[in-house]
């Protein structure tokens, strides 16, 4: 049941992003389209991602983890490729300010419904 209400709140903080931000930088087709995003965007942050991360640990040590913060936002840029005009992201700056956007609404979603990690379940 948490993995529903995750991918639901994924869902939904990538929608938000893509409201605040302009439409000449961020478009989504829709919420469900959003939740499809979010879903591949955790996909391939969790496979190529990791790989990545892997590779890159001694100079993402020595940046303090600005590494993996582009790693994440090519993710979200492989993201827009795959899903083509559904989820589309304009260049690796606007990806950029979209990552961060929907970590910050993550951030307070799980303030407001709970913790990723908590022992309710």
């Amino acid at each position: 049941m948490r993995f529903i209400i995750d991918v639901l709140l994924t869902g939904l903080a990538v929608f938000l992003a893509a409201l605040i931000l302009p439409t000449s930088a961020v478009t989504v087709a829709g919420f469900g389209w959003a939740i499809v995003a979010g879903l591949i965007i955790a996909f391939v942050n969790a496979t190529i991602g990791t790989v990545l991360r892997v590779f890159t640990f001694p100079l993402n040590f020595l940046t303090l983890g600005l590494i993996s913060f582009i790693i994440t936002v090519l993710m979200v840029q492989l993201t827009s490729y795959f899903m083509g005009t559904k989820f589309e992201v304009a260049n690796f700056w606007w990806a950029a300010v979209f990552a961060i956007i929907v970590a910050l609404i993550q951030l307070l979603l799980n303030g407001i419904f709970g913790s990723k990690n908590s022992n309710s379940d």
